[in-house]
């Protein structure tokens, strides 16, 4: 699993890149941990190479809304395949994420 974070058009942009599972969580919640600090700027989640997610990138990506929502941003997932879009749906996130 790899990340990036690119600051664009003012908006902070996350790529995810393999499989966000429980063995990548770890490493994958410390290279997003400037997500969490976003400062009132919308944070895009670019999920367009992201292969699976398990519950603890769930748990990363609610603690990434919960956070930007406290400050006034809003996340979006862009380009979610429907393996992960089928995940997200079992899990109800669908309700809770703006998509692209």
């Amino acid at each position: 699993m790899t990340t990036s974070i690119q600051e664009i058009d003012g908006k902070l942009v996350a790529t995810l890149n393999g499989e966000l599972d429980t063995a990548a969580a770890l490493e994958t919640e410390k290279a997003l941990e400037p997500l969490l600090h976003s400062e009132g700027k919308d944070v895009i989640m670019d999920c367009t190479n992201l292969e699976y997610i398990a519950s603890s990138g769930l748990r990363i990506l609610l603690s990434i809304l919960k956070q930007a929502k406290s400050v006034g941003s809003r996340v979006v997932l862009k380009n979610v395949n429907d393996v992960v879009r089928d995940v997200l749906d079992l899990t109800g996130f669908v309700s809770i994420f703006e998509f692209e």
